[in-house]
């Protein structure tokens, strides 16, 4: 069935909850529950950095114990611990999937919430915490899958790797990345991993045979990230003579990188068209005469509200100025002046994007490079996807796989370095209107409750059969 034929099709009604949770169901919320309960925020600085991660990985290490499952529980600082399990599949020639999920989240400070951040309280239906979408109840979700694994002689078809990880919200240095350079036996025969950010329900309007949108509600697109753009950073330095504030001079440091910012800050970089954005369009029914133009694409992705922004955001690189460093006095010309840059690189675009921020700095400002990862992607089509369609199915049957690139990066960018093809998808499904990807790292980050017991659904049926 080709994808126009499917978004034609009549509306399908919501698919039918079930009586009551099922254990899977159940230990999948009370997991999700009990890792937001544990603090681990990653503020990025060592010295405010707790046993938060650690605690998380001993949680997950002991209830896989209950069932006999044994894993390893690895920490390479004080504090920063992930666990990793390896279960093996009744298919020993496929390639092994890895499962991955984090243990760290971002701080709440300076953050109005209205529900305490780690208390996992249940109001109306919705959990509440940091880390309810980013990303606890997919690990508890993954916990919960391997116990019902175990209890019920369940043998996924490929080996599993399953990975808790700490330090993502920091780039991985403590976490995945630490495991990829000094550990990378436990990936052994990996192909594919399956990890954030995708999976989530977004609406899909269905469209007539002229391309307008029907009458009726919007059927359910689950977004899976086939790639995300490259991350990296930069400083811009500007150095003059330094002096008195009553005797300026014209070039100096300061005026010398505000110009540099200013031209960095406003640059659009081309559209890139990659192959996940052209699956995009098709999946919405948005591919063609309407989106050939630059103009045309940016007006038909408007109109699709949240998701639309998110695909905008991924479909060229970017440069933004984040923090700025000048002077200490009011009445001294500094003789050195700083910005630091957040960099989103598009497939395909590090060596334009290192060209052009060059010559946008100008021959007065140096440019020098922090970390800098590429983008990463795996093929928007074949047996993964094939299987992440499946296991939807089985629970929604009105779902339509979209893949898209995630403008943001995760752990996947550490994976991808030892060959491992990513994906995003934590799945999700949500009331039409909800925003998962507008509760990331916000206050009140909550996810509803039904959601987490679909997830743990969807994902069983993934990690059997894929």
């Amino acid at each position: 069935m080709t994808t126009s034929e499917h978004q034609a099709e009549p509306q399908v009604t919501e698919p039918a909850q079930p009586a009551a949770p099922s254990t899977l169901e159940t230990e999948a919320l009370e997991y999700a529950r009990e890792l937001i309960r544990i603090d681990s925020v990653n503020t990025g600085d060592p010295s405010t950095i707790g046993d938060g991660e650690t605690r998380a990985a001993e949680f997950i290490r002991d209830r896989l114990a209950e069932v006999g499952i044994t894993g390893e529980l690895i920490e390479p600082k004080a504090g920063r611990g992930s666990f990793v399990v390896r279960i093996h599949g009744t298919d020993p020639a496929a390639g092994a999937l890895l499962v991955h999920a984090h243990l760290d989240v971002v701080p709440v400070v300076g953050q109005d919430w209205t529900h305490p951040p780690f208390g996992a309280e249940i109001h109306d239906g919705m959990l509440y915490g940091r880390g309810a979408v980013d990303m606890k109840p997919f690990g508890g979700a993954v916990v919960a899958v391997l116990r019902h694994f175990a209890r019920e002689g369940i043998q996924p078809r490929r080996d599993l790797v399953v990975a808790f990880l700490a330090d993502e919200e920091n780039g991985g240095r403590w976490g995945a990345g630490w495991l990829v350079q000094h550990r990378p036996e436990l990936f052994a025969g990996v192909t594919e991993s399956v990890g954030e950010v995708g999976g989530f329900s977004a609406p899909l309007p269905v469209r007539d045979a002229s391309g307008a949108v029907a009458s009726g509600d919007a059927r359910r697109a689950y977004l899976v990230a086939v790639g995300e753009k490259g991350v990296a950073s930069a400083t811009l330095t500007a150095r003059s003579r330094a002096g008195h504030g009553s005797r300026p001079e014209p070039d100096h440091a300061v005026l010398a990188l505000a110009r540099a910012v200013t031209r960095i800050g406003e640059y659009r970089f081309p559209l890139v068209r990659s192959e996940a954005l052209k699956a995009f369009l098709t999946a919405f029914g948005i591919a063609g005469e309407a989106t050939a133009t630059e103009d045309g694409l940016t007006r038909a992705l408007a109109e699709l509200g949240f998701v639309g922004e998110t695909v905008a955001a991924s479909s060229r690189s970017t440069a933004t100025p984040t923090v700025l460093q000048a002077g200490s006095k009011v009445n001294i010309i500094p003789g050195i002046a700083q910005a630091q840059l957040d960099i989103r690189i598009a497939p395909g675009q590090g060596d334009e994007v290192r060209a052009r921020l060059a010559e946008l700095a100008g021959p007065d400002v140096e440019v020098t490079e922090g970390p800098w990862w590429p983008a990463n992607t795996a093929p928007v089509d074949g047996p993964l996807v094939d299987a992440i369609r499946a296991a939807l199915a089985v629970q929604d049957p009105a779902a339509v796989a979209v893949p898209y690139l995630l403008p943001a990066s995760t752990d996947n960018k550490h994976f991808s370095s030892i060959g491992i093809a990513g994906y995003g998808f934590f799945p999700l499904r949500v009331p039409l209107d909800f925003d998962v990807y507008g509760q990331f790292h916000a206050a009140d980050e909550h996810v509803p409750v039904s959601a987490i017991h679909f997830c743990a659904r969807v994902t069983a049926d993934l990690l059997r059969d894929a």
